[in-house]
């Protein structure tokens, strides 16, 4: 089987382009390939298929072979891979993906004839919570220390649980004494609580952001079925909607993610908000399914 491996932001997954070939089990096969010691390395699967709706179909697993509704870096890198490797006329500079979130609109930024990043429409962030809402989280080990903290759950095709940290000091305990914060937060630990609370019966992907200033923020994320990605989208979008909402942060933000640097745009008429970043091709190459 071919596949190409992309990244946006560092948020990386195998793409495999199912206008060719033909994956039977992908929730299996996603296990299989993502694992970065077994397999090719990833954040997840991503099929590239035909739609009779949209130019493509983004059908997408999560590392752990769970199916996902959407993904921000990887629908931009099914932009560019559609582009790139002729599915769409060479000179379109707008093409529509589907998802399970519904038809999403990218426009495309191209050097030298290839696309190197793109702004897509993310579509409508919906407010999914009181704002805020409190929550008790258990934080410590064995599912000890439980805290009360206050969120933002905003759907934006994926269902979204923001945490800023000027609003939750208590999660100082769990890292201490130290000045960053946020990047001193051991989401490996605590980031199942988050993922997997009661309050979420479908679980939920958390972010966590330290406010720079109203158009500037430093960004972690937590993402069901993954865990800790260099990048979340979905998540960069729905923390700048909720920061918005909750009158912290102006409409234009810039998003500092672990593995890069995201621009989002919250649309106060419509709700929509857009995001504009990179997408990377890294390699391509051949796997046979029968021997991992």
């Amino acid at each position: 089987m071919k596949f190409t491996k992309m990244h946006g932001c560092g948020n990386d997954y195998i793409y495999v382009n199912c206008f060719e070939e033909t994956v039977s089990d992908p929730s299996s096969l996603a296990i299989k390939l993502a694992d970065r010691h077994y397999g090719i390395g990833g954040d997840g699967l991503i099929l590239i298929e035909p739609s009779d709706k949209a130019d493509a179909y983004m059908h997408m697993f999560n590392l752990d072979g769970s199916e996902g509704n959407m993904c921000g870096n990887g629908i931009r890198c099914v932009a560019k891979y559609i582009a790139d490797h002729g599915i769409v006329p060479a000179d379109k500079d707008t093409v529509t993906v589907d998802t399970k979130s519904g038809v999403k609109t990218i426009e495309l930024t191209k050097e030298g004839g290839k696309v190197v990043s793109a702004t897509v429409d993310m579509g409508i962030a919906k407010l999914d919570s009181e704002l805020p809402e409190k929550i008790i989280v258990p934080l410590g080990e064995g599912g000890g220390q439980d805290a009360e903290l206050l969120f933002y759950g905003i759907d934006i095709g994926n269902p979204h649980a923001v945490y800023f940290l000027e609003d939750n000091d208590v999660l100082r305990s769990t890292v201490g004494s130290c000045e960053d914060l946020l990047h001193a937060l051991p989401l490996e630990k605590i980031g199942p609580a988050f993922e997997s609370h009661p309050r979420f019966p479908d679980k939920v992907n958390s972010e966590f952001i330290d406010v720079v200033s109203r158009n500037e923020v430093n960004f972690r994320v937590w993402e069901r079925g993954s865990g800790e990605t260099l990048a979340c989208g979905t998540g960069a979008s729905a923390s700048v909607a909720a920061g918005f909402l909750a009158g912290k942060l102006d409409s234009e933000v810039l998003v500092h993610l672990v593995g890069g640097d995201l621009k989002i745009r919250y649309d106060e008429e419509t709700g929509h908000c857009f995001m504009t970043g990179p997408a990377t091709e890294v390699f391509s190459g051949t796997v046979d399914t029968e021997k991992i």
